[in-house]
């Protein structure tokens, strides 16, 4: 353990090394000058400091004060030696921090135990510290553990329901994919960047309460059939919400906002402008993205290209404009995603 002594008489000094010197496991640092002891203190953060009161500025008030600016959330002891009998100069010194008082001259037995005593405090609080980064380790490490399986149980039912309407199911990876990217170019924070990936693609969930016959359907659906798809969205929320999990509570908003419309023609509440929660905007764009430029029952697959310029032309109207702006500053990324979950139902 690193000791720092300061005091401006240099006999005091080799005095207190040749005490501590007793202490097994420990190396001194020594300075007459306070101020080089504190340019010392930028760099390195001892284990207990001892200094004297009377120095040529700072003076050891001073010292204490400049060195817990410099560590505000130290535990250092600090002891400090003083000739001074005046209550105020202690009450002073208590208030900025010191530890302990020695008068002097330091009584070599008294200073030893005061050291020793001082020193196993630090230590056992140093060995607090390790243990709390190690539990802290662990917990984080569990929790990871716990968000993993999470996240994987809910891609893989997320991918086994796609299966209902899709060959591969990757149009869910896609979505993830997609909406994180855009987060992304929306400056949005890591965190919900990474809630936006799991929780996208649960945005049809609620289609396992459509009939086959209407969900595979290869034409145009009848108005009544329609009516009945739509149902879809407030089914996936009703699935999904009222659960502890912030990823299912958002995947909950998407999938009852993702068919919402900025001009406020869709459904199923017909939300209008920013009224629809951030997350389904996002959505919506991928969603239909995706949908043009894959082959479905009732159709065929657009190109990328043609697929852009769709969404482009229905900025303002059915889609939010800044997140469409988003979505072409990101083009490149999403042609990316497009050829590293790519399958037979997408357009080359």
């Amino acid at each position: 353990m690193e000791l720092l002594f300061v005091d401006d008489n240099a006999t005091n000094l080799k005095v207190y090394t040749t005490i501590a010197a007793r202490i097994e496991g420990t190396r001194a640092q020594t300075f007459v000058s306070s101020a080089a002891a504190l340019v010392w203190c930028e760099s390195n953060e001892p284990d207990l400091i001892v200094l004297d009161y009377r120095m040529p500025a700072p003076n050891g008030i001073e010292f204490i004060q400049q060195y817990h600016r410099m560590y505000p959330r130290t535990d250092t002891p600090i002891i400090m030696i003083t000739g001074e009998v005046d209550r105020e100069v202690r009450h002073r010194a208590l208030e900025s921090g010191a530890s302990d008082f020695l008068n002097k001259p330091a009584d070599p037995v008294e200073f030893l135990t005061r050291v020793r005593n001082l020193l196993a405090l630090r230590e056992r609080g140093k060995q607090l510290e390790n243990r709390a980064a190690t539990l802290a380790e662990e917990v984080r490490a569990a929790t990871k553990e716990i968000q993993d399986r999470e996240h994987e149980t809910i891609t893989r039912l997320m991918r086994a329901m796609e299966y209902r309407d899709n060959d591969t199911g990757m149009h869910v990876m896609r979505m993830g994919q997609y909406a994180m990217t855009i987060g992304r170019a929306l400056e949005l924070s890591p965190d919900d960047q990474e809630m936006l990936l799991l929780a996208t693609p649960m945005h049809d969930i609620g289609k396992v309460a459509t009939p086959d016959h209407i969900l595979l359907k290869p034409g145009a659906l009848a108005p009544d059939e329609w009516t009945i798809m739509q149902e879809h969205a407030q089914a996936g929320h009703d699935i999904l919400a009222g659960s502890a999990s912030k990823i299912l509570q958002l995947a909950s908003t998407i999938a009852l906002n993702h068919h919402e419309r900025w001009d406020g023609t869709g459904y199923p509440n017909r939300l209008k402008g920013t009224d629809i929660p951030l997350a389904a905007r996002i959505c919506a764009v991928g969603d239909v993205f995706d949908a043009l430029i894959s082959k479905r029952p009732y159709k065929e697959a657009w190109t990328p290209a043609a697929a852009f310029k769709a969404i482009e032309k229905t900025a303002g109207s059915h889609f939010d404009p800044l997140i469409v702006e988003a979505l072409f500053c990101c083009k490149t990324e999403i042609e990316q995603i497009l050829s590293r979950f790519a399958d037979e139902t997408v357009a080359a």
